[in-house]
Parts: structure tokens; C-alpha cells; sequence
């Protein structure tokens, strides 16, 4: 191959590479500059290499490898984010369509959205009495709104001429839903999964952090209860990276089902 034909691959791999020797040699100068307060990446490597050595092991409720504690928190987050499809989609489908129930439901929707996800866990320990559904139900309300407001804009973005044409034919509302707006809605529905995915891993964390049990939320903060900052670097990692895995599976099923590229 000739230096042309390694072009591309140069182009895709060079770049992340040098992002992550940045950021390693930023952090090894802030390990030295605080004097081992923050461990070095060689310190916080060994520390990974033994943990994920055995990342299932059990030694009791509140004493998890990190693998079930990442397998906890996925639980959490998909019970609580497929209840908010199974509600959001179809809502935002009908806010989209009604012109009515759009102008009664958006200011609703701009007061609710930007409230913080912490301030709803009170409310969600208040209903249902436990830690578990408390985190499942903020993650429901957090991840609710991506879905409700991407779907109505994509419904409402559908052209008129679609909508006249489908009246001339007298179809009925559910043949206009199923084969004029789902087709045009879906990209808009899948960016606001993709949002709604991201948001509630968000969440999971700090709703764990202050519920407690098993979660990766709960395991960096018990690891600053322990002042193991080597674990917490490596938490950061591993929820960085679960991130990314999820980013990367949504734009895939994305990428797939509407046939375009899909950027991040």
C-alpha cells in the first residue's frame, strides 16, 4: 500500500490517539503538581488491572465487583428509560399532531424539563417508599422529555401536502400514523432515544450516589468514603466508557433504520 492508500486510517486512528496522550500527560503533571494526591496513570492503571481481574466477585450486599455494579445500573436505567419510551413516543406523537394538546401540554413541558434530576428523587423515596423505583422513577422523568419533544417536532415538521393528500384519501388516524408519520418522524424520534439514553445514564449516577445500594453511583461514593481515589478515576473511565458504548450502539441503530449518516 502506498502512503496515500494509509491516508484514511492515519486520519481515523492519529487523532484519537494523540486526544488520549493529552489527556494521560495532563493528568500525570496534575499528579505531580499535587503531590500524589491524584494517583499517576501508572499507579491508577495497576489499581484497574486488579480490579477488572475480578470484576463479578461478592462478598457480601454492599461489598460487588464493578462488573455487577455496572449490570445494576444498566437494570436501573433501561426499566426507567423503556417506561419513558412506552409513554414519551406515543405522547409526542399526539402533542405533535393536535394542535390543541400541543398549546396545552408545551408549557407544561418547558416548566417540567429543566428541573434537576436530583430535585424529583425526594419525590419519587416519598411515593414509593424504597431506593430502587425512587432511582427508576427519576430516570422515567428525566428521560421522558428528549422523546416527547423530538417526536412532536418531527410530527409537525411533516409536509402539509403528505397530511392533504391522506385526507383526500379519507385514511384513518391510525393508517396517517402508521405510514405517512412514523417513516418522516422517525430520524427525530431515534435523535430524541439517543438523548433520552444519555440523559438517564446521567442520571443513574447521581441518583445512586444518594440512594445507595449496588450502582456504580454508589461505588465511587463509597469509594470516597474509603478516600480510594484510584477506584473513583477508574469509575469515571468505566462510566465514560459504558457512555460511549450506548452513543455509539444508538447511532448505529439509527444510522440503520433511516438509511443516512448519523452524526454525533
Amino acid at each position: 500500500m502506498t502512503v496515500k492508500d494509509w491516508r484514511p486510517v492515519w486520519l481515523a486512528v492519529l487523532p484519537p490517539l494523540l486526544g488520549f496522550a493529552l489527556l494521560i500527560g495532563l493528568w500525570a503533571l496534575v499528579s505531580l503538581t499535587t503531590k500524589g494526591s491524584i494517583p499517576s496513570p501508572y499507579e491508577t492503571g495497576l489499581q484497574a488491572v486488579d480490579i477488572f481481574s475480578d470484576p463479578f466477585y461478592r462478598n457480601g450486599p454492599n461489598d460487588q465487583g464493578v462488573g455487577w455494579n455496572v449490570l445494576m445500573s444498566l437494570e436501573r436505567v433501561a426499566v426507567g428509560f423503556g417506561l419513558a419510551a412506552l409513554v414519551g413516543i406515543p405522547a409526542g406523537f399526539v402533542i405533535g399532531r393536535f394542535t390543541f394538546l400541543s398549546r396545552m401540554f408545551n408549557p407544561l413541558i418547558s416548566l417540567l424539563r429543566p428541573v434537576s434530576p436530583l430535585a424529583w428523587l425526594p419525590i419519587g423515596l416519598l411515593v414509593f417508599k424504597g431506593a430502587n423505583p425512587a432511582a427508576i422513577w427519576t430516570i422515567f422523568i428525566c428521560s421522558i422529555w428528549p422523546m416527547v419533544i423530538n417526536t412532536a417536532v418531527g410530527v409537525q415538521r411533516v409536509p402539509q401536502d403528505y397530511l392533504n393528500v391522506a385526507r383526500v384519501l379519507n385514511l384513518s388516524e391510525w393508517k396517517v400514523a402508521t405510514t405517512i408519520l412514523f417513516p418522516a418522524v422517525l430520524p427525530y424520534m431515534l435523535t430524541g432515544v439517543r438523548l433520552a439514553v444519555g440523559t438517564a445514564w446521567l442520571v443513574i449516577v447521581a441518583a445512586e450516589m444518594l440512594t445507595g445500594g449496588v450502582g456504580i453511583g454508589f461505588w465511587v461514593w463509597d469509594e470516597w468514603n474509603n478516600l480510594n481515589v484510584k477506584n473513583i478515576i477508574i469509575a469515571i473511565f468505566v462510566i465514560g466508557g459504558v457512555g460511549l458504548v450506548l452513543e455509539y450502539a444508538l447511532i448505529s441503530i439509527a444510522t440503520a433504520f433511516t438509511y443516512e449518516d448519523v452524526k454525533s
